[in-house]
C-alpha cells in the first residue's frame, strides 16, 4: 500500500510539473518563454550583426558630412571619427537591449504564440528563413528601391506644386484692399 501511494505520489508530481511547464497556451508568454523565442531567432547575434552593419554608413555619412570642411580639420580626423563611431558600436549594451524587449513580446504573444514559434523556427525551414532572411530583405530592397524612388519624387513633386500655389495665394492676399469697419 504504501508503495502504491508512493507511486501515485511521483504520477501527480510528474504530472503537475508537466502540467506547470505546458500551461494554458492562452496565458501570456513568460520571460522564459520570450527568451527561448530569442534564443531560437538567434536575436543576439542578429542585433550584434545589425549595429555592426551600422558602421560603414556612418561612417559614410561622417565622410560626406565633414568632406566640404576637410581643409579645416586635422589630417587624421575621418580615421579619429570613424574609430571613435566603433568604439561606441562595440559598447552598445545588446543584452540590456534584449531584455529590454521582453515586456514588448509578452503583449503581443501569448505562451501558445510563443510555443508555436519556437516550434517553427526550430525546424530546417524557420532555420533556413532565419539564414536567408537578410538576403531576401537584401535584394527585395534592390528591386524596391527604384519603385519607392519614383513614387517618393512624384510626391515631392506634388507637395512642391501645392507649396508654390499657396505661396502665389498668400502673395496675393494681402495686395487686396482689407475692408475698412
Amino acid at each position: 500500500m504504501k508503495r502504491f501511494i508512493l507511486a501515485v505520489a511521483i504520477c501527480l508530481a510528474i504530472g503537475s510539473n508537466t502540467f506547470a511547464q505546458s500551461g494554458d497556451p492562452n496565458a501570456q508568454a513568460s520571460k522564459e518563454d520570450i527568451q527561448r523565442y530569442l534564443d531560437v531567432m538567434h536575436s543576439h547575434d542578429t542585433m550584434q550583426n545589425m549595429i555592426a552593419a551600422m558602421a560603414k554608413p556612418m561612417h559614410q555619412m561622417i565622410h560626406d558630412q565633414f568632406v566640404k570642411d576637410q581643409d579645416k580639420l586635422p589630417p587624421d580626423f575621418e580615421a579619429r571619427m570613424n574609430k571613435m563611431m566603433d568604439d561606441q558600436l562595440k559598447d552598445v549594451p545588446v543584452d540590456e537591449l534584449m531584455q529590454a524587449m521582453v515586456p514588448t513580446y509578452q503583449k503581443h504573444f501569448t505562451k501558445g504564440d510563443i510555443d508555436a514559434l519556437v516550434t517553427f523556427y526550430s525546424t530546417p525551414t524557420g532555420q533556413k528563413l532565419l539564414k536567408d532572411m537578410p538576403a531576401i530583405m537584401g535584394e527585395s530592397m534592390q528591386v524596391i528601391m527604384p519603385i519607392m524612388r519614383k513614387h517618393m519624387d512624384a510626391v515631392n513633386q506634388r507637395m512642391q506644386q501645392q507649396v508654390a500655389e499657396m505661396m502665389k495665394e498668400s502673395v496675393k492676399k494681402p495686395a487686396q484692399a482689407a475692408p475698412n469697419n
